[in-house]
């Protein structure tokens, strides 16, 4: 049974009807309660299927709550339908760290180009100001085979877009040219590109890898996103803007259960005026907490002109009550699972992976009864629900491999970015294991030097089992 059947079963209850009639129009809010584990996720994936051009705006307290609602949504929509804008994790403009700046422009892109459905973010996120998006309106570039840029030009815009010029690109935001040869690694780009020039016009374009060097793939274009730290063209202090003002005036807000987001913008809002006085006092010269930060007034008001939904525990006064239920623990008793899954009610089992979703069949299958009725699918959400029987219905039972097995459900989020690494050789002999970060645990073969474009570069080689070999610069 696919993650569909989730949506459909709770699309057919009589409470999604009612709260689907009731949704709010701007400045209203709905409170709707009774939505146990992670059928909070499923509503609002049903709700983003059923309203095919509404867009939802879920607003966490925090980032591990943002994170479980991206994990949970994400496996509930077609690829690429849900994005997490995370918050800043430095008090200035610019985020040092380049899987969080990188997500923010990619986000950030992707609600401007309209590709998103449901939007995923922090309370805090929501107070910050920022200039991407005026980057973004002004600066992006598209490099295209057969293309025209004059060389000086090209390298004045890809550091006016905050880009860092390198020898040799290791890690994303960073450009290298090397003779008519033109590397970049921009965010929103799976793998760096490598542009060749003759004269002005670019002839060759290609995908390469960013720890061999080595082209990959042709590719027909590439587009170019800013830095965080870019500034838009022609406007030596752009304008900072919040993530509010750029959501569509029909956006739904959820908030979920929980969520106190007025105490956390006020707390938000007095740790930056805390950090900005230790950095005056530390001798810097930060920009004022009114620049970086919309006032929490100013954020309270933005939400209140948008249509909310108030998402409140079992028993909570509320407009519209679901009439779930928590499933019935396990406790790694598969014995009681066994019984289970044969009372009579549908019941699926999310597994973290096909491996795991073969081996709780093999343990639930009975000698002499045959396989378990349950259905077993490759699915992760955070925890289960039951739908009761009702209306000749038989309901149905939502259950997870690890609460099942009662493990902590670790959420993996898989690195946007590659990035090169440096090998200290000095103290490595051949034969000697070392780790890559991205390929893993490989055997160092020694020091070679390889031909790449009009370079040549000294390269440690690695080999991994079968033979195949990676060249680290």
């Amino acid at each position: 049974m696919a993650l569909d059947a989730l949506l459909d079963a709770v699309e057919r209850l009589p409470a999604f009807e009612r709260a689907l009639a009731r949704l709010p129009a701007p400045y209203g809010a709905l409170t709707v309660a009774g939505l146990r584990g992670s059928s909070d996720a499923v509503f609002v994936g049903a709700l983003a299927r059923r309203l095919g051009t509404r867009f939802f705006a879920v607003i966490a307290e925090s980032v591990p709550e943002a994170e479980r609602w991206l994990a949970d949504v994400q496996p509930l929509l077609p690829e690429g339908a849900a994005a997490f804008y995370p918050p800043r994790e430095g008090l200035g403009e610019t985020e040092p760290h380049l899987e969080i700046a990188g997500e923010r422009v990619e986000t950030l892109e992707r609600v401007s180009r309209g590709e998103l459905r449901v939007l995923i973010t922090t309370a805090r996120a929501a107070l910050e100001r920022t200039r991407v998006p005026g980057a973004l309106r002004t600066l992006r570039l598209e490099l295209r085979k057969g293309g025209r840029h004059r060389l000086p030009d090209l390298v004045a815009r890809l550091e006016e877009m905050g880009f860092e010029r390198v020898p040799m690109i290791d890690d994303v935001a960073q450009f290298s040219v090397r003779g008519g040869i033109v590397d970049v690694y921009s965010f929103g780009m799976a793998d760096p590109v490598r542009a060749e020039f003759w004269g002005d016009e670019i002839v060759e374009l290609r995908q390469f890898d960013i720890g061999s060097q080595i082209s990959t793939r042709d590719v027909p274009a590439a587009l170019v996103l800013p830095a965080e730290s870019a500034r838009a063209a022609g406007e030596g202090e752009a304008e900072r803007t919040t993530l509010l003002a750029l959501l569509p005036p029909d956006t739904l807000v959820v908030e979920p259960v929980g969520t106190h987001l007025e105490p956390e913008l006020r707390r938000t809002w007095e740790e930056a005026q805390h950090h900005i006085v230790l950095a005056q006092r530390r001798g810097e010269d930060p920009a004022s907490r009114d620049e970086l930060f919309e006032a929490p007034e100013g954020v309270l008001g933005a939400l209140a002109a948008l249509a909310t939904l108030r998402l409140a525990p079992a028993g909570a006064a509320a407009d519209v009550a679901f009439p779930l239920h928590e499933p019935e623990p396990v406790d790694r008793d598969i014995r009681w699972l066994r019984r289970l899954v044969r009372d009579g009610m549908p019941t699926v089992i999310l597994c973290d992976n096909t491996g795991q979703a073969e081996r709780l069949e093999e343990l639930l299958a009975e000698e002499g009864i045959g396989p378990s009725p349950a259905a077993l699918t490759v699915g992760v959400l955070q925890g289960g629900f039951v739908i009761p029987p009702a209306a000749g219905g038989r309901g149905l039972r939502v259950l997870t491999d690890h609460e099942i097995f009662r493990r902590e459900r670790r959420i993996r989020r898989k690195r946007r970015y590659v990035s090169g690494i440096a090998l200290d050789t000095a103290e490595l002999r051949a034969g000697d294991y070392v780790v890559h970060l991205e390929h893993g645990v490989g055997i160092y073969r020694g020091m070679e030097k390889i031909f790449v474009g009009e370079t040549t570069l000294e390269v440690a080689v690695v080999e991994y089992e079968g033979g195949d070999r990676l060249n680290v610069p």
